[in-house]
């Protein structure tokens, strides 16, 4: 998937979302991200690639990195996710927002 970072494999995102709706139709994107990876400024990204679910006779792929940790409650934080997936049946849709939060920054 991506190149080898040592991070711990132990903190990770999920997500359940759909996609823009595009050419009629929208996807149902449920993600689990990799494992998290240390930036330059003490913050830290996921990477994430997968499949949406297939719908309208179709589906796409995608491959992404995160934003940046954003502290919330409680000493959790989530990550804003903002990308496209492939083109396929000549279209592509968007993916953005928030995951789901997990402890710790």
């Amino acid at each position: 998937m991506y190149a080898h970072v040592k991070s711990d494999p132990a903190h990770n995102h999920g997500s359940v979302t759909h996609t823009s709706c595009d050419d009629g139709h929208a996807h149902q994107c449920l993600d689990v991200s990799g494992s998290a990876v240390p930036t330059t400024n003490g913050n830290h990204v996921h990477h994430s690639e997968g499949w949406v679910v297939f719908e309208d006779g179709h589906s796409h792929y995608y491959k992404a990195v995160s934003g940046p940790a954003l502290p919330i409650l409680n000493n959790y934080h989530v990550h804003n996710w903002d990308f496209y997936t492939t083109i396929d049946d000549r279209h592509r849709h968007r993916v953005s927002g928030p995951d789901m939060p997990a402890p710790g920054i």
